[in-house]
């Protein structure tokens, strides 16, 4: 690997955009699990054992394996832009023991699934990722159940870190209903309901 791709893949890993899976090493830290534990994830997605639950842009699985052993009657689906995280990902899950799940590479903008597939959705430093986040939630909508649950957790030193307001406006503009933000100001989880 030249100089130059080096640079532009630590510069992907600190800027906005889509994380570079180079990078995985860094979203394994011990650090994260002080700012945003996997297990506090987890409790905060509000699904029964046997959910059907879409992980979007799992990254390195840090949160996949907490999920998933939160749903072991469910199925957990994991969706990433790049194979290469959903490789990594999957491999997590399966040294954990874990097999109740699935992968599909995509983006967010249209979502290759059949129209209310999902019980709940989450998502971890994800959302200020995604571009077209209007398509995005408007396809969140369709594959949710009515009364499904679309989670987005966010927390610093993510550069592409929202604010709980900023996400609850977008989400009420699609027809999602915010709950009360859990979590504090730099590292939160917003619950919001699809309307029935």
């Amino acid at each position: 690997m030249s100089i130059r791709e080096t640079f532009t893949i630590w510069a992907r890993a600190f800027g906005r955009g889509v994380f570079p899976h180079q990078m995985t090493w860094i979203l394994d830290l011990p650090g994260r699990g002080l700012i945003m534990p996997a297990s506090r994830v987890a409790k905060n997605l509000p699904v029964k054992a046997d959910a059907k639950v879409l992980e979007v842009g799992p990254g390195s699985g840090y949160y996949s394996v907490a999920v998933a052993r939160r749903i072991p009657k469910g199925k957990l689906t994991l969706l990433d832009i790049q194979p290469e995280m959903l490789e990594l990902s999957g491999q997590k899950l399966k040294q954990a023991g874990l097999s109740n799940f699935t992968a599909q590479q995509a983006n967010g903008k249209s979502l290759p699934f059949e129209d209310e597939a999902f019980d709940a959705i989450f998502m971890v430093t994800v959302f200020g990722e995604i571009e077209e986040r209007d398509a995005f939630v408007q396809e969140a909508a369709r594959v949710l159940k009515p009364g499904g649950v679309l989670s987005i957790t966010e927390h610093h030193p993510d550069p592409d870190f929202e604010t709980a307001g900023k996400v609850a406006n977008r989400l009420k503009k699609h027809g999602f209903k915010p709950q009360p933000k859990l979590g504090w100001r730099w590292a939160y989880t917003l619950n919001s309901t699809k309307e029935a």
